[in-house]
């Protein structure tokens, strides 16, 4: 518990609430669990052929077996990285540069997640962006194709929420690769079909920070981008973090076992926010209303700024985000919200976890419209 002030000026216990669990939340206990237990028995380097290596390699193996199942792919088909950043790089880099015929240009939607960005600009290659809907969906109707080497489209938005016609594109791109950034849905939806290579973070899904999952699928034409490291096999580099590994296979496990219940429990949680929010005079909210990731919402506040939005909040027990959700500073201007064609100013992107309450979210909604009143007169 600790200790905040009223709207009425009046000090009082109040419990403080993460509404940011798209960006980290506590680690659910199957992962505590095998962590924990992993710290002994699976310290060593897997790749030595001492019983305490063959130890590490058996737990590291499982962990695959396991994340693969999860995931519904082949284990030979999965790869461990030291982050969701990393697998992202390495799945659409590896693409572009595969072997083939194949044009020039990585082609990415206007709403991709800045790692992406980042890796096509790093790439030198030329780039081309593809357009949305005021949802955040892809438009399918006008899509350029011309000169794709490979074409990169996230699941669902990591902002917004709205899921992705991944299947639809990867039909349309007929031969050309396809990279999809799972990140944001990965363990709280089935993935989507037709892609070549995908990635995912284990702490989106109350796994341990500082694991990625690149997913590459057999056949698929995928070279390694970066310096090549003799000890470790094809997609992966360096000494392997087997007990986080572990962790994140064993959430991975239990939130796809758990996905039915928690999934309705968030969506319905997540609509009381959209409607009462959305009574709220000049605010908008987006993204798409029901073909969504259930437990999350962006809205933006006219005439508030959004820093001070967060700091009131954050005095009042909640902590949100705010700005583009994937930029070295988090109240940067939102090039998601931008590309939707929707208000940048004053956003709040609000996600629930696995702890948070009825009550919760009924506090959060009962003192959210005074703190954006208060914030207004004070222009």
């Amino acid at each position: 518990m600790s200790s905040t002030t009223t709207p009425g000026g009046s000090p009082g216990p109040t419990r403080r609430v993460n509404l940011d669990s798209a960006s980290g939340q506590p680690l659910h206990p199957a992962a505590r669990q095998a962590f924990a237990a992993a710290l002994d028995a699976a310290y060593a380097d897997p790749r030595r052929l001492h019983h305490a290596g063959r130890a590490a390699r058996l737990v590291l193996d499982n962990a695959r077996a396991a994340t693969a199942e999860a995931l519904g792919v082949r284990p030979d088909e999965v790869s461990f990285t030291g982050s969701g950043t990393e697998a992202v790089h390495r799945g659409l880099l590896g693409l572009h540069r595969g072997d083939g015929p194949r044009g020039t240009h990585i082609v990415h939607s206007a709403v991709e997640h800045s790692a992406v960005l980042h890796a096509a600009e790093w790439a030198g290659a030329p780039t081309r962006s593809m357009a949305v809907d005021p949802s955040g969906r892809l438009r399918l109707d006008d899509l350029d194709l011309t000169d794709a080497a490979v074409v990169a489209c996230q699941s669902a938005n990591h902002e917004v929420g709205t899921v992705q016609p991944v299947a639809e594109l990867a039909e349309a791109i007929g031969d050309v690769p396809l990279f999809v950034d799972a990140c944001a849905s990965a363990g709280r939806l089935d993935l989507p079909d037709g892609w070549s290579a995908l990635a995912a973070s284990a702490h989106k899904w109350a796994g341990p920070a500082g694991v990625g999952v690149l997913v590459v699928r057999r056949g698929a034409r995928w070279r390694e981008p970066f310096p090549e490291d003799d000890r470790s096999g094809e997609r992966e580099s360096g000494f392997e973090n087997v007990p986080a590994i572990l962790a994140a296979a064993s959430a991975l496990q239990a939130v796809v076992a758990e996905r039915a219940a928690e999934n309705a429990r968030t969506h319905a949680l997540v609509d009381r926010i959209r409607r009462v929010v959305g009574e709220i005079e000049n605010v908008e909210v987006v993204g798409d209303p029901s073909d969504r990731l259930p437990h999350l919402v962006t809205f933006s506040c006219l005439y508030v700024n959004a820093e001070a939005l967060v700091s009131e909040l954050d005095r009042l027990g909640f902590d949100v985000a705010s700005g583009s959700a994937c930029t070295a500073s988090s109240l940067e201007p939102s090039h998601v919200l931008a590309a939707m064609g929707a208000l940048t100013h004053g956003n709040v992107r609000v996600s629930v976890g696995r702890e948070t309450t009825e009550d919760d979210v009924g506090r959060f909604l009962e003192l959210l419209p005074d703190a954006i009143e208060r914030l207004r007169a004070r222009l």
